[in-house]
């Protein structure tokens, strides 16, 4: 009989189409998870997955009880869900994902409140672009994720919890210039995230310029790397408010708002409209919006 462990093995291996890795996020050995999709495939008389010495591919059959075995799975954590919504409080496992535009400056906090109002939740942070983020909420592998706003995912509920504005890094012998408007921000040579971040994309906006590549741009893997090249005297850069304190702080640079209107985003939480726990979500959002007020007032005041 096909088990859900059969059903949760093979999505891993649908996933990572690596053996070793699937083995890895299911935390079992590699000769564990080969023997239980060969008997999955058995069960089903028919083959599942191709096999070759550097990959794997589902067979067409593969691929249509992967996507079932999906809705399966997500149905089957929902039921769990249903009654952990009926309890008092949030207990079990929650997963949260955020952007690195957001992670790196609030995550720490939010997870130690968090633990402290819930101390019955087993917290499971991951930091990942949006697309990535979205997939694994629509697949089930995440239960709410703090993105920028608006998704625009039919499935998925949205919940503003701020805006945050862009503040320009300039080299410190700008100091004293006045900030540049945007028509001016596009002759510079503007130091920018890789592509794949929405930060890169709400950037690019502002200053009304394609999406592609434009002239005279570099680009960084981290808010941290940008700051540090602008320090070098490589361009500038526009970061989010809540990462000018720690990114700054050890880096002789000049961080100064921009010209009104200025730019911003609007950061917010996501999560499955089907999800049971959706009623408990906005505590959880509530923590986030909290420690982000935190942290602007922790900030220094002459930005």
């Amino acid at each position: 009989m096909i088990s859900i462990r059969h059903l949760r093995y093979f999505a891993a291996l649908a996933q990572h189409r690596h053996f070793g890795r699937a083995a890895d996020a299911c935390a079992i050995s590699q000769p564990a998870l080969s023997l239980q999709i060969k008997d999955l495939e058995d069960l089903l008389d028919a083959p599942l997955v191709e096999r070759d010495h550097r990959q794997i591919r589902l067979t067409s059959l593969g691929e249509a009880f992967a996507s079932r075995a999906h809705d399966i799975l997500r149905a089957v954590d929902e039921l769990a869900d249903l009654a952990r919504a009926s309890s008092q409080s949030l207990a079990g496992d929650l997963r949260i994902g955020m952007i690195p535009t957001v992670a790196p400056y609030l995550l720490p906090a939010v997870i130690r409140r968090l633990g402290e109002l819930f101390p019955a939740v087993d917290l499971r942070p991951r930091e990942a672009v949006t697309q990535k983020l979205i997939e694994d909420l629509t697949n089930g592998r995440l239960d709410v994720a703090i993105v920028a706003l608006p998704v625009l995912e039919p499935v998925l509920q949205e919940l503003p919890l701020f805006e945050e504005e862009f503040v320009l890094v300039r080299p410190s012998a700008d100091r004293m210039k006045p900030p540049p408007c945007p028509d001016t921000l596009r002759e510079m040579r503007l130091l920018l995230l890789e592509e794949g971040h929405c930060f890169r994309d709400q950037a690019l906006a502002f200053c009304n310029m394609a999406p592609g590549a434009p002239k005279d741009l570099m680009e960084g893997s981290s808010l941290s790397t940008l700051v540090r090249m602008v320090g070098a005297g490589i361009g500038v850069t526009l970061i989010p408010e809540m990462a000018v304190a720690p990114e700054t702080a050890s880096v002789d640079v000049n961080a100064v708002r921009l010209a009104l209107p200025r730019p911003s985003r609007t950061i917010g939480m996501v999560w499955r409209k089907t999800n049971p726990l959706a009623g408990r979500f906005a505590q959880i959002g509530e923590v986030v919006a909290q420690e982000h007020r935190n942290l602007l007032a922790s900030r220094p005041s002459d930005l």
